[in-house]
């Protein structure tokens, strides 16, 4: 089997350039929602990370009949339960814990915004990162793979890249946020790099995509 193009289930710019920034080295087209003519919406109402990756990419590669990677990740914080955890990129709109967040700037200042109020007076601030990662072709191949970076949230905001929560998490045995870091040491430590350079050894094996 022959694999020449991947399209990833997302329409974040941010995650879709760091995924293009791992597969740089392995001849694969990248391709996003945002390239298909026809659009569908898969919703990610499951409660793992693993089934809303699961559930993105058979639903996706079903109807585009693609080889599909689909990926749920977040952040998971030791004082709050491990909240905001499969609801991270909507937590500021996530009345059942916390209450909403006012949008002003972005969603991702939004969420920040939440997260650093309901930690205010909060010693314990361990956290970690999640992402499971699945690759799907029709019929034919499924893998899962995950990466976890583990870290503390910071008091407030520091650095100007990535996205999401990167400008409020330091990982471990780092003095900087991960916003702070550039693509390339960002992508060495990262969940998702982590659950992605798996994936790829995976791949590489059984598919002999280089072939």
């Amino acid at each position: 089997m022959k694999v020449d193009k991947i399209l990833i289930a997302t329409t974040n710019k941010g995650k879709l350039k760091e995924f293009k920034h791992l597969f740089k080295d392995t001849g694969i087209t990248i391709l996003s929602l945002d390239d298909m003519n026809e659009k569908i919406e898969v919703v990610e109402d499951r409660e793992t990370f693993l089934e809303n990756a699961i559930k993105k990419a058979t639903e996706y590669a079903k109807f585009y009949n693609l080889p599909v990677i689909a990926e749920d990740a977040g952040l998971e914080i030791e004082a709050l339960g491990g909240f905001p955890g499969v609801y991270s990129a909507r937590f500021f709109s996530f009345k059942e814990f916390g209450g909403e967040e006012p949008v002003q700037d972005s969603i991702d200042r939004a969420n920040i915004l939440k997260v650093l109020r309901l930690m205010a007076n909060e010693k314990n601030r361990k956290a970690r990162f999640v992402s499971n990662v699945v690759f799907y072709v029709p019929e034919e191949t499924g893998i899962w793979t995950e990466g976890y970076l583990y870290g503390e949230i910071v008091d407030k905001p520091v650095g100007e890249g990535g996205f999401g929560y990167d400008p409020i998490f330091k990982p471990e045995g780092y003095q900087k946020t991960l916003a702070q870091l550039s693509p390339e040491e960002k992508n060495r430590i990262s969940h998702r790099g982590k659950a992605v350079k798996k994936l790829i050894n995976i791949l590489e094996k059984i598919l002999q995509w280089k072939n």
